[in-house]
């Protein structure tokens, strides 16, 4: 048996040690070959014992990720941790076939199958639509996909926004200036980023426009290379201001276009972006669409019940 763990975003001499020395403690304790290859780390041996070497490959980058550094001790620890008899689990849970990103709090992976479709259509497309009610991680993956980007260097930045006008307030009669009257509607990016990144690394990012939270309206007059974008709650952008947002689409760049159409804020369900564009786009190559639901929800189990609540309710209607 074989599996392959691709490194993406981590130094692997910081994960693996000075001259491998992580892998031949590892190998002394578990009979499976690890073989490094750049950012390429590949097991091979008997199912059960590939299965541990995966793991503590995994909750070494959790480690590494959490406190920035990697010891002798840590792998150590590790090692005795996975081989004891939990079987290879960690709090009951195996390492994930694949992982986003890593971030302050662990790995970031897809939780079901419908995440699991979402992670595969993103890998395939570089514009994807992602469709679905709340909590089943539209946008926390999305924006997991371009952080690891932006660290793979395979984007120079990444670009957040969403409609700033919402349930029928507008920016003119809010107090404060710019950024104090769009922030409240940008809070649930910011509280994406915060997961990923210490405090103090994401203010330089963002003081540094590597990383633009802003409103959509922002977005128009702009043309945007080696940017991943992300639109959120996009069924409250009108069918012009999605075409405005798709066509800022620059040279190297890739977007994810998140939504709930049951939550539509605009005067008809007719003017949203979100519900038209499916029609429109659906043939063109390049561009994916995921339909995520109430299987997917990954917030408290009463999210689930109460999704599916309405949702009955509006068919006895």
């Amino acid at each position: 048996m074989e599996k392959t763990i691709e490194l993406k975003t981590m130094e692997p001499t910081a994960l693996l040690g000075v001259a491998d020395a992580h892998i031949k403690l590892i190998e002394s304790a578990i009979p499976a070959t690890i073989i490094a290859r750049g950012e390429i780390i590949k097991i091979q041996g008997a199912e059960p014992d590939v299965g541990h070497a995966h793991e503590v490959l995994h909750e070494m980058m959790e480690t590494l990720s959490g406190k920035g550094s990697l010891t002798v001790r840590d792998v150590q620890n590790l090692i005795a941790l996975v081989t004891s008899e939990n079987g290879g689990k960690k709090n009951g849970q195996a390492a994930p076939d694949y992982v986003i990103y890593y971030g302050r709090k662990g790995a970031i992976s897809p939780k079901t199958e419908g995440q699991k479709a979402y992670v595969n259509i993103v890998q395939k497309n570089d514009v994807v639509f992602s469709i679905g009610p709340a909590g089943t991680g539209k946008t926390f993956i999305a924006v997991a996909f371009a952080v690891a980007a932006l660290e793979n260097h395979e984007v120079d930045r990444i670009i957040l926004c969403r409609p700033a006008v919402e349930a029928g307030e507008s920016l003119g009669f809010l107090p404060g200036d710019l950024k104090e009257k769009v922030d409240p509607y940008l809070a649930p990016l910011y509280d994406s980023l915060r997961t990923l990144f210490a405090e103090n690394k994401l203010i330089q990012l963002l003081e540094q426009k590597t990383i633009e939270v802003v409103p959509l309206a922002y977005m128009r007059g702009r043309t945007l290379d080696s940017a991943y974008m992300i639109l959120d709650e996009a069924q409250n952008a009108t069918v012009m201001q999605m075409k405005m947002f798709l066509t800022r689409l620059g040279i190297g760049s890739r977007a994810i276009i998140t939504g709930d159409v049951t939550q539509i804020d605009l005067q008809r369900r007719s003017d949203s972006g979100l519900v038209q564009v499916a029609g429109i786009l659906k043939d063109v190559e390049g561009i994916g669409f995921v339909m995520l639901d109430q299987n997917d929800v990954v917030r408290h189990p009463l999210v689930m019940k109460i999704i599916q609540a309405y949702d009955q309710g509006q068919k006895d209607q």
